[in-house]
């Protein structure tokens, strides 16, 4: 029994190293875009990985009302980084809270609904999302390679030997490692490459001495949300896209699992995941859904225990009522982050590109489809300023290239495939005729 107990323990901290990395970026990358203090950026970490744990506690407690049982693990999205980033930037750190807050509520309402809508959310608008996803974040880790845009340093060597060498250990490490290790090699880069820099002298350890041993989390800590239509509908537009990827993530570990996933099953699962964005935005951290990284691990491991990750929720749980455990990740220099980056944005896009595989490519529609969203996903990531001309209220969804991407793929994919009930009948009649 003790040894039952021991490898659910390890399994579960597993679990917790391997969504680490991505936890901890999404703070730093949000929180260092919008200048927050060292101070405010420790908590926006420790609330962060607090979260992480509730919303994985949540996902797991299957019950009548929410909770998919099946053992995932919930984070923060790279989807929502530019979004928050832009519209932090344009309307305040108020208007991203009150943004998550509608954005909760929308996913509760219509997470009875979602699943019938799946017919308009195909590989084809999937997999251009994601691709978007890891475009548009491509430049971000360039820059932090270099040192951060702004910084003296820009582009100076050691910047640029530090973060090469990030990059580079974890491609050694995912060759000849296998198993756990190879599945936290971003974490391993990112202390290995911490390490070195306290050695170059370019790490402050004031956050860290700084920073109490425990703490609890804050109400509206940034201050009161605000509420602003075209922040709103952004996040809505991100929640939406986190639902689509949960479902494959859903039916991915359901089909490890060997457990059907119902419709139901998708319905609590959706709820679990606005609970969690509504928690977040009270607490002043960010929306929650399944981080796919996990699906690997349970695959990997062979063990489909959802205790092992009810032990990571926990863990996280601890780990961010720890302000000084959740400082250390602050001082990761920003050229380790930007080699680390590269690695994880990179396979995001090629994740993406995994998925157009199942696509028909022999269709010239499809091949608009992948084409117009991703272009224009791209291009307004590459030239920010295209649709500077517009309103206010339309600036900051115009302005962001995954939403823009995101809208065009779900359009066109509608305008090419989804039939109307006439045209059906029209093809079921031609059909009976023949």
């Amino acid at each position: 029994m003790k040894g039952a107990k021991f490898k659910t323990l390890t399994l579960g901290i597993q679990h917790a190293l391997a969504m680490y990395t991505g936890a901890v970026l999404v703070p730093l990358i949000v929180g260092g875009a919008l200048k927050l203090s060292s101070e405010q950026l420790t908590y926006l970490v420790g609330i962060d990985l607090f979260m992480c744990g509730i919303a994985t506690l949540l996902q797991i407690w299957k019950n009548r009302y929410f909770g998919i049982g099946l053992p995932v693990v919930l984070g923060c999205t790279f989807t929502a980084v530019t979004p928050m980033i832009t519209i932090g930037s344009n309307f305040g750190l108020g208007a991203i809270y009150g943004a998550i807050l509608v954005a909760g509520v929308f996913v509760i309402l219509v997470s009875k609904f979602f699943s019938k809508l799946i017919r308009f959310f195909p590989p084809v608008v999937t997999g251009s999302v994601v691709c978007i996803i890891g475009l548009s974040l491509i430049p971000e880790a360039l820059k932090n390679m270099a040192g951060g845009e702004g910084a003296e340093d820009y582009a100076s060597i050691s910047n640029l030997a530090l973060s090469f060498g990030v990059l580079l250990l974890i491609l050694i490490l995912y060759r000849v490692s296998k198993g756990f290790i190879r599945s936290i090699s971003v974490l391993l880069g990112l202390i290995v490459g911490t390490v070195v820099s306290i050695m170059m002298g370019k790490v402050d350890l004031t956050p860290v001495k700084e920073a109490s041993w425990t703490h609890l989390p804050h109400l509206f800590y940034f201050g009161r949300p605000e509420f602003h239509i075209t922040p709103i509908i952004t996040m809505c537009i991100v929640c939406l896209v986190c639902l689509t990827e949960a479902t494959g993530v859903y039916l991915a570990v359901g089909d490890i699992c060997k457990q059907k996933v119902t419709q139901k099953d998708l319905e609590r699962g959706y709820r679990a995941e606005g609970i969690a964005i509504i928690i977040g935005g009270l607490m002043n951290a960010f929306p929650y859904t399944t981080f796919s990284q996990n699906v690997g691990l349970v695959q990997l491991s062979g063990n489909k225990s959802v205790r092992a990750v009810g032990v990571t929720g926990t863990l996280l749980v601890i780990l961010g009522l720890a302000p000084k455990i959740a400082a250390i990740a602050t001082i990761i220099p920003t050229p380790v982050l930007g080699g680390a980056m590269v690695a994880l944005f990179g396979t995001v896009i090629a994740y993406g590109i995994k998925m157009l595989s199942n696509v028909d490519l022999q269709s010239t529609e499809n091949l608009l489809i992948i084409a117009c969203s991703i272009g224009l996903g791209l291009g307004v990531t590459v030239v920010p300023d295209v649709f500077e001309k517009l309103p206010s209220t339309l600036k900051v969804i115009a302005g962001d290239g995954i939403v823009v991407g995101s809208l065009v793929a779900i359009v066109l994919n509608g305008f090419y495939h989804v039939r109307t009930r006439k045209e059906v009948e029209a093809v079921v009649g031609e059909r009976s005729i023949s």
